[in-house]
């Protein structure tokens, strides 16, 4: 295993919790845990595709992080 699967393979993880503890209602949709699970997920996981130079992953990848982003921090406001 190479430091791009650990990386990617630790954000897939955090992702896939958020998914599983929200799909099991062990955790809300819009909780503070569920954002920041997804964020850090979608972080590890654009650098992993940044370092094996998979463009669309990428692309994925930073995309779910800025949505969750923004999603924490309307979370804040309200």
């Amino acid at each position: 295993m190479n430091q791009a699967d650990i990386i990617s393979g630790t954000g897939v993880a955090l992702i896939i919790a958020a998914f599983f503890l929200t799909t099991f209602n062990l955790l809300k949709e819009k909780s503070k845990l569920f954002f920041i699970l997804n964020l850090f997920g979608g972080v590890l996981a654009c650098w992993g595709s940044i370092l094996i130079q998979s463009i669309p992953f990428t692309i994925l990848e930073g995309t779910w992080a800025v949505v969750a982003f923004i999603g924490l921090m309307k979370r804040k406001q309200a």
